[in-house]
This record gives structure tokens, C-alpha cells and sequence, in this order.
């Protein structure tokens, strides 16, 4: 059947209004004209926090505002090239108009995500770590098959990571790592990641080759920012500095510059090592912890507005995906029900459909509660 283009790029355009009336272009340029001035200050980089602060916001809106921009150009052309391909009578132009019809449609399908990004840190960057499970040395391998997976995925969009702990298990793969996301929206995208992974397989450490199920959690937080105030007293926490762990000889495994911080209220614990130094690994420590009590707070704020009993359906520590790959191969999520047969494309960070499907679901349990 002849693809109806008049139907399909008004579509596109339908789409691309309501996602350029949530994004606020006016409001944009406002902010990118007062962020600009800001960076521009002599002074800027007095301080060094601020100024990262500054720089990645305009960055940011800088992005979006070329984003929407292209979308509308995108759309425009396609117009075009369609309007050329009927007058000329020329399939070889109407086959590239549907092929740029299906990548537009896509894309705004995408973006059309953040429109359903509407919580308070939803926009902000994202602290991920990754923890073995039950499942002894299968689960530790499959920590780091998700580790790379995500990191793949990141790169896949040209997101940038940056790496703050990794604990090595004995024998292979990860007992535990944390990671950064540094992108706009990376927390409310990721954030439905979170939650326990479940893998079926035949255990390439079982010289019986026996199937074995193992699992690893996965945590996202959205990282602070200057204007966040999380109060902690010395008094609260205990730091512990102790050798960096991992493999090779770098100097970073040299000197006792890991830390350990504890925060005695709550027993929350964050490490990091891959710092050189214990200064640099303390800070970047004690922003994590900073997260995970902002987050922590913000969760205790809505249990006592919605006075939450523990809805299991709702909860991200309950198993959220299954990847199997014995004896049928198969990435399952049993929150949405969205599948995929390419499990070797999964692995390698092809992961934007689960995560789309993901935000879709959230933001419907958000209506219906």
C-alpha cells in the first residue's frame, strides 16, 4: 500500500508541536541569553563548581534548542523531497522520503519521552551502580555484562560516563560499581533501570555446563547540584580509607587512597577508588551520598503525602527483567511486557525500546495513583 505522506507528515508535525509546546522554546532562549551572559563573566571561574555548574547547563539548553530546531528542518524537508518525488514521478526519491519518514518518526518518539518526564530530578544527571546477587560467580559476570551494557548504551548517544568505583570479584566480573551519566534527562531516562535483573544461562564457569540462574541489582540516583542542600554533620559519618583494588599496576593501587564513607543515621555506604587521589575520591564520595540522601528524603516526603503501604507492583527493588539465554534467548520486562529476541544487541546497549516502554509504564501508574 502507497504510504499516505500528507497524513504521515502532518502527523509529524501534530507531534512535533505538542513536544515544542512542553519544551518552551521562548523559555529556552531566555535561559540560554542569561546563561550565556553568565559564562562570559571574568570571573566565572573563580569557582570551579559554579562554573562546571554554568557550563553544562548552557550546554544543555544549547542542545535542546538545536534538537528542536533540526526536528522542524527535518520535517520540512521531507515535505520536500516528497512534493520532488511526486512531480518527477521518481520511486528512487519516494523510497528515501519513507526511509526519512520512519527515522523522523522515531526520533520524535524519543524525544516525545521527556515529555513524559515530569518529576523533580528528572532532568538531572544520574549516579548508576550495579551489585551482584545471588548467583555466586554468574552474578558477579552478569554485574559486569550490565555494567558494559549501559556504558554502551550511553556511548550509543554520544552520553557522556565517567567511572567512580569498581569492586572486582575473585574469580571474574564485578561485585559491585557506580558510574555517572552526564547528559539532560539522564536520571528520568535511567531511572527506570532500576531494580533487580535476573539472567538464565548456561553457566560458563560450570565445567558441567549445568543452567544457572543469577541476578544483580541495579540502583539510579539523580546527581546533586550546587543549589541542593543536604545537611550532613561530621558526626554523622565515618570515613574509612583503605588500597584501591583492581587490575593492573597503576598508581592509583599504590597508596591508601580509597574511601569508604558511612552515614551512621541511615547506614548508607558509598566507596569510591578510582580517583588517584583520597581528596579527589572523598569529594566525589560524598556527592553520591549527598544523592542517595536527597533521593532517600524525597522518597520518605511522598510516603508520607500518599501514605504508601508498599504497593509491590509499583516497587523497583521487585524483578523487573529477565534475560535468558538457555534454552530459548529471549530479554523479557515484566513490568510492560516488552520483549526482544536480540539478546547480543541488548548487551551492547540497543536498550532505548525498553526504556521508552519503561518511562511509558511509570508515567501510567502515575495517572492512575
Amino acid at each position: 500500500m502507497a504510504t499516505d505522506f500528507p497524513a504521515e507528515i502532518a502527523a509529524l508535525r501534530n507531534t512535533f508541536a505538542q513536544i515544542e509546546a512542553v519544551s518552551n522554546p521562548e523559555a529556552l532562549k531566555l535561559r540560554l541569553s542569561e546563561l550565556s551572559d553568565e559564562a562570559s563573566s571574568p570571573d566565572l571561574w573563580d569557582n570551579q563548581d559554579h562554573a562546571q555548574t554554568v557550563t553544562t547547563a548552557l550546554s544543555s539548553v544549547q542542545g535542546e534548542l538545536e534538537r528542536l530546531a533540526t526536528f522542524k528542518s527535518r520535517i520540512d524537508d521531507l515535505e520536500v523531497l516528497v512534493q520532488m518525488g511526486v512531480e518527477g514521478e521518481d520511486q528512487a526519491t519516494l523510497d528515501e522520503a519513507q526511509n526519512e519518514l520512519e527515522s523522523i518518526r522515531k526520533a520524535l518518539g524519543l524525544l516525545e519521552i521527556r515529555t513524559l518526564m515530569t518529576g523533580e530530578y528528572d532532568e538531572r544527571n544520574a549516579v548508576v551502580s550495579i551489585r551482584s546477587g545471588a548467583g555466586g560467580i554468574d552474578a558477579a559476570d552478569f554485574a559486569e555484562m550490565l555494567m558494559r551494557m549501559y556504558l554502551r548504551w550511553a556511548e550509543r548517544h554520544g552520553y557522556e560516563t565517567k567511572v567512580l568505583d569498581t569492586s572486582y570479584a575473585e574469580e571474574a566480573g564485578l561485585k559491585s560499581a557506580t558510574f555517572e551519566v552526564n547528559a539532560p534527562y539522564a536520571f528520568g531516562i535511567l531511572s527506570v533501570e532500576a531494580g533487580t535483573h535476573r539472567l538464565v544461562r548456561i553457566s560458563p564457569f560450570d565445567n558441567q555446563g549445568r543452567r544457572q540462574t543469577s541476578f544483580a541489582a541495579v540502583e539510579v540516583i539523580p546527581l546533586i547540584e550546587g543549589t541542593d542542600h543536604i545537611e550532613i554533620p561530621d558526626t554523622d559519618i565515618r570515613v574509612d580509607v583503605f588500597r584501591s583494588s583492581g587490575p593492573g599496576g597503576q598508581s592509583v593501587n599504590t597508596t591508601d587512597s580509597a574511601v569508604r564513607i558511612t552515614h551512621l543515621p541511615t547506614n548508607t555506604v558509598v566507596s569510591m577508588q578510582n580517583e588517584k587521589s583520597q581528596i579527589q575520591n572523598r569529594a566525589a564520595a560524598m556527592r553520591v551520598l549527598q544523592s542517595r540522601l536527597l533521593l532517600l528524603k524525597r522518597a520518605e516526603e511522598a510516603a508520607t503525602k500518599k501514605e504508601l503501604a508498599g504497593d509491590v507492583k509499583a516497587s523497583w527493588g521487585d524483578q523487573m527483567r529477565s534475560y535468558v539465554l538457555q534454552p530459548y534467548q529471549m530479554v523479557k520486562d515484566l513490568r510492560t511486557e516488552h520483549e526482544s529476541g536480540n539478546t547480543s544487541g541488548v548487551f551492547d546497549g540497543e536498550i532505548d525500546d525498553f526504556i521508552d516502554a519503561g518511562i511509558r509504564w511509570r508515567r501510567g501508574l502515575e495517572k492512575a495513583g
